[in-house]
């Protein structure tokens, strides 16, 4: 019993539930909880940057050849476009083969709902999408520093210093997590409680089609992609289990970065290899994301009745390889992403986006969820790849049935991409 009192993973799923009956049973209450889910949103956030600059610079400047650097970078973006175009290529079949807007009815779409993501899929461009997207720019500048430190003759002193940060951050971290059960209660409380239940049935046909195709995604082609090292994608699963709840509670995948990346490295992946996938990828390695866009694209022409020509589709996808790298960082840039695919093909009403409004909430946790995965299979794929992953620290992680009580002390520094 005190073993399940101290287990966080317990309690984040009790507060899940808990959220869930609030929300279903007394919605006015559940919609006042939304600022919990927000609040452990945001104080999570304030350590993803630090972290991710603490960890590529002291990653890269304790290197001892910068040309593995750009070829973890050049592996890494080919990496990310192949899965994510699988990834818009699955969810397009999908979409054809169970065509889940068929008899969907559109009754009176609201157009000023959705009139605020036209006006911004117009106005998208990627140096915007550069200037509101800190964590890419935290990567970016991280990297410059890195390889600056690397050839500036004191580094030492300046890497020690920046090795006591790390551990400081990181504790706070910890500290940050133990009220994960908060920010899940509340943010799923939001969710049931203003949507409610009633909202999905409509759209029952899509959701169903979203999430049994974003599974099928995991456990397959994820699946596939790790057996190709011989590691159990379960064993995986299980052993970020506490941060898939997180998740699924908050419907971010910001809300679990940090502790995702700590993990990874705790299993064995090198340092530089998780600084730089694992922020790059929450950028252009959106395999959930994608499969949506590519879906929801769909459901909207077979909502209309629209016969999309062969042209019309390769010109989806066309756009949706490109346009679907954007879609993170910024509130709503996912709808904007969709808003700007239906004005490049001209023959989607825009409008339609309304259907989704409400049911897009539910469909979120889904999203995050496949993307959470696949950010952290390519980490291990490409580590593997590199040579810089240590299996014996991976069975290790593996078979510890519960974390440690205490707070880890983070390792020092090691030239990671030797091991």
């Amino acid at each position: 019993m005190k073993k399940l009192v101290n287990n966080l993973t317990f309690w984040v799923l009790t507060a899940i539930i808990s959220g869930a009956l609030l929300g279903h049973f007394a919605p006015s209450a559940a919609v006042r909880m939304e600022f919990l889910g927000k609040w452990f949103i945001s104080v999570v956030k304030l350590f993803i940057n630090p972290i991710i600059f603490l960890t590529i610079t002291l990653g890269i400047s304790s290197m001892g050849d910068l040309k593995k650097v750009g070829r973890v970078g050049g592996k890494a973006l080919l990496y990310f476009e192949i899965v994510t175009t699988l990834a818009l290529l699955i969810g397009i079949g999908v979409a054809n083969l169970i065509r889940p807007g068929d008899g969907v009815a559109t009754g009176n779409l609201n157009g000023a709902a959705v009139s605020q993501y036209s006006e911004r899929a117009e106005s998208f461009s990627w140096l915007k999408f550069l200037a509101d997207n800190l964590t890419l720019q935290v990567l970016l500048v991280s990297i410059v520093i890195g390889i600056g430190l690397s050839r500036y003759p004191g580094r030492e002193r300046v890497l020690d210093w920046l090795t006591v940060a790390s551990k400081w951050v990181f504790k706070g971290l910890h500290l940050v997590m133990r009220f994960a059960p908060i920010g899940a209660f509340g943010g799923m409380a939001y969710t049931i409680g203003k949507y409610g239940i009633g909202t999905l049935l409509p759209l029952a046909k899509l959701m169903t089609t979203v999430y049994a195709t974003m599974f099928l995604f995991v456990f397959v082609v994820l699946n596939g992609v790790l057996r190709y090292y011989r590691i159990s994608l379960w064993s995986f699963l299980k052993y970020i289990r506490q941060e898939l709840l997180i998740v699924l509670g908050t419907s971010s995948s910001e809300a679990a970065l940090p502790a995702l990346m700590e993990k990874l490295e705790r299993m064995g992946c090198a340092k530089p290899v998780v600084g730089l996938v694992v922020p790059a990828g929450y950028s252009f390695n959106l395999d959930g994301t994608t499969i949506y866009l590519s879906l929801a694209t769909l459901f909207l022409a077979q909502v209309f009745g629209v016969e999309l020509t062969g042209s019309q589709i390769l010109t989806i996808i066309g756009i949706l390889m490109v346009t679907s790298k954007g879609a993170a960082g910024v509130t709503g840039s996912g709808f904007v992403v969709l808003a700007s695919t239906l004005t490049a093909v001209r023959v989607i009403p825009v409008e339609g986006l309304a259907l989704l409004l409400g049911v897009d909430r539910f469909m979120s946790e889904a999203r995050s969820i496949t993307n959470f995965i696949g950010n952290a299979v390519a980490t291990i794929f490409l580590a593997n790849n590199e040579n810089a992953f240590d299996r014996a620290m991976m069975r290790q992680a593996f078979d510890e049935s519960t974390p440690p009580p205490s707070i880890p002390e983070l390792p020092n520094p090691e030239p990671a991409l030797s091991r």
